[in-house]
């Protein structure tokens, strides 16, 4: 049985070969702990030293400490909970967007249990925050303000740059999910930046935190001190390694990778005529195609195209049942949320498969709705 055609890039990427081949030799005779004082220690942690240099690099911000983390997950906790221990006594506001990744919105809601605030900022049909909305709740109460940069379901791209300066001016950090959009928009400046390598064709199982100078925040694990003693526990050199070399790629194949992008957001729209984009149209990283189809029902197109792997929103709320929080706040309905579907392309798809992938797509969702 020959593999589905992979349309999910924003659950996952393929893992690079590039990657793949950087992380062989610490899975095999090159297993030393990065943190000890020998040879094979030492030469661990150049290993992981080097791949740290190339996710910098990648990351193209001036100054600051990169964090390995256990992904972006970890990195978004660390930054807010961090950031919130070391918040004066009064700023107790945290500000964020309603259609952020879980990470984001339930570490805001926690800290939200222990007496900060949460505010959350709404976004218009285009799924795009009001900056005169955030220039109100952004005030000398707040001490953190968190946004993603490209949206992991829809792929709008949110004025981060702006929301970034409302931020600063009124002495708040800011905080950017960046893991969509590193690599592929310019991640403009923050005080936090978090990112992850299995979004970049690299390793699962790898993040890391970007903290400009000047910023200190709390550990939020404890242990033997490593990472700056901003994240206690041994580093994998295999993953720190997949992840630098997957970064150093971005670079290399950054104009290649935003031509082919673009020549396959412009096949899929003009394959698919009859039906709607979900988010703006102008303002997105065109890897993500986020669409609606009145009559089809999401789940059970799903299920009836096999052989295509493409979802209905995020891989982390699959299975829940719930519409998805980011269409709803954009202004769906159930009905709409649920006829809606997400295709994610990138570096590693075909104009063939993805030809073939929105022909079946388009003739299943057909049959689902009587028009065949």
């Amino acid at each position: 049985m020959s593999a589905p055609v992979y349309l999910d890039y924003q659950a996952t990427t393929p893992l690079a070969p590039e990657a793949r081949a950087a992380m062989l030799p610490w899975l095999g005779e090159a297993f030393g702990n990065p943190h000890s004082a020998h040879r094979m220690g030492r030469a661990a942690r150049a290993a992981v030293e080097v791949a740290r240099d190339a996710v910098r690099a990648a990351l193209a911000l001036p100054g600051g400490r990169l964090l390995f983390t256990g992904g972006a997950t970890e990195a978004i906790n660390t930054a807010l909970k961090g950031a919130a221990a070391t918040a004066a006594p009064g700023r107790r506001r945290i500000v964020t967007v309603a259609t952020e990744h879980a990470a984001v919105l339930d570490s805001a809601g926690w800290l939200g249990s222990q007496g900060f605030e949460a505010v959350l900022l709404g976004v218009d049909a285009a799924g795009l925050v009001s900056l005169d909305e955030a220039r109100r709740v952004i005030d000398e109460r707040t001490s953190i303000v968190a946004v993603m940069l490209v949206n992991n379901e829809i792929g709008v791209v949110q004025p981060v740059a702006e929301l970034a300066a409302i931020a600063r001016a009124a002495g708040a950090l800011f905080l950017c999910d960046a893991v969509q959009g590193f690599g592929r928009v310019p991640v403009p400046a923050a005080d936090m930046v978090a990112i992850s390598a299995h979004k970049v064709h690299g390793p699962k199982g790898i993040g890391a935190l970007w903290i400009a100078d000047g910023v200190e925040i709390a550990p939020l694990i404890h242990g033997g001190g490593q990472e700056e003693g901003l994240r206690s526990g041994t580093l994998a050199p295999a993953l720190c390694a997949g992840f630098g070399a997957a970064a150093g790629l971005l670079r290399d194949h950054a104009a290649r990778d935003h031509a082919h992008v673009a020549e396959l957001w412009a096949l899929a729209r003009t394959a698919l005529p009859g039906w709607t984009l979900n988010g703006d149209a102008e303002r997105r990283y065109h890897g993500n195609l986020n669409i609606r189809r009145d009559g089809v029902d999401s789940a059970r197109l799903i299920s009836a195209v096999r052989d295509v792997a493409f979802s209905a929103g995020s891989a982390c709320a699959s299975g829940s049942g719930r519409p998805s929080h980011v269409l709803r706040a954009l202004g769906l309905d159930d009905r709409l949320a649920r006829a809606s579907i997400r295709l994610g392309f990138g570096r590693y798809t075909t104009r063939e498969e993805l030809a073939r992938a929105l022909a079946l797509i388009d003739a299943a969702a057909a049959a689902q709705r009587g028009t065949a």
